[in-house]
């Protein structure tokens, strides 16, 4: 049962099990989401690589927030819990964070990595188990995009909000990313590739690819005040830590090109492709002396 509305989060719940909280709140019958996210849906090491890759920049834009100790936060779509530790150093050491997510094998990593301010619980986001006026802070990151009504996610969220509290919407690549220094045209096929393997995948019309560009505008739309914005720019060269060649070799070169590409690209370029994307070949993209990658990530900030 939960509390009644506008009544304090009680510190019982911040320490519910997440697979109980999972189960009592019916997460399992949520419908797939834009990018067919569910319950069983798990792209659990893709999240941890992002997140070992971008943490000074994630990091950096939390610590812009200026949270102040003491303050109850929410992760909305806090996939395996990274940034939960990130908040709760921010608000410690009488703060409390809370993560929800939508996925089982989220909450589970999620779980296992939360800090002791902090909980973690299944839930969809379009009906979080939370009254009111919860939190001071929502932090949501490379979510709303999976939403088939992103406003509606945002209204939801900022009904959570306490007076004066913060929603921050952040998202990857607003701006294209660019892999290939030395191949522009390389890179342009290979972009269209994408979009048009993730257009027949989902059923996703340019459009509604193209809203994952709208995190100021979900901000207006909704009525928050106050809305900022700022792109922080994450930038690698060779050589490459072993945390940014981990993502880039299983989340980009595997997880989101690789054969799925293959019917998108020419014969030339799909072999091209393969050999940059192969750490045995001589042409190797993360080896070469030119190689530069830059992916943006993007953050707005509205107020209740």
């Amino acid at each position: 049962m939960m509390p009644a509305a506008g009544s304090p989060m009680p510190h019982r719940a911040l320490g519910q099990p997440a697979a109980d909280a999972g189960r009592e709140r019916g997460a399992g019958c949520a419908a797939p989401g834009r990018l067919g996210d569910s319950t069983e849906r798990d792209y659990s090491r893709k999240l941890q690589l992002f997140n070992a890759f971008a943490e000074p920049e994630l990091r950096a834009a939390i610590a812009a927030l200026q949270l102040r100790p003491g303050g109850h936060v929410l992760d909305a779509g806090c996939g395996t819990g990274e940034a939960l530790r990130w908040l709760a150093e921010e608000v410690a050491p009488v703060g409390e964070v809370v993560g929800i997510d939508l996925s089982s094998a989220h909450v589970r990593a999620a779980a296992a990595r939360r800090p002791p301010n902090g909980c973690v619980l299944q839930s969809d986001l379009l009906r979080p188990p939370f009254p009111e006026n919860s939190f001071d802070l929502i932090w949501c990151v490379n979510t709303v995009n999976h939403l088939r009504d992103p406003l509606t996610g945002v209204l939801t969220l900022s009904n959570l909000l306490r007076p004066r509290g913060r929603l921050v919407l952040g998202q990857s690549s607003l701006l294209p990313e660019m892999y290939f220094a030395w191949d522009a045209r390389l890179e342009r096929v290979t972009n269209e590739a994408v979009r048009r393997y993730y257009h027949d995948r989902y059923n996703l019309s340019e459009h509604e690819l193209a809203a994952v560009r709208s995190i100021v505008g979900v901000l207006r739309e909704a009525k928050l005040r106050n809305v900022v914005a700022h792109t922080y720019l994450i930038e690698r060269i060779s050589p490459l830590g072993a945390a940014d060649e981990a993502y880039l070799i299983e989340a980009i070169f595997r997880g989101t090109w690789g054969e799925r590409l293959q019917p998108y690209l020419s014969a030339d370029d799909y072999a091209e492709l393969s050999r940059v994307c192969d750490p045995h070949h001589a042409h190797f993209a993360l080896r070469r002396p030119d190689f530069h990658f830059l992916q943006s990530f993007s953050v707005a900030v509205g107020e209740l």
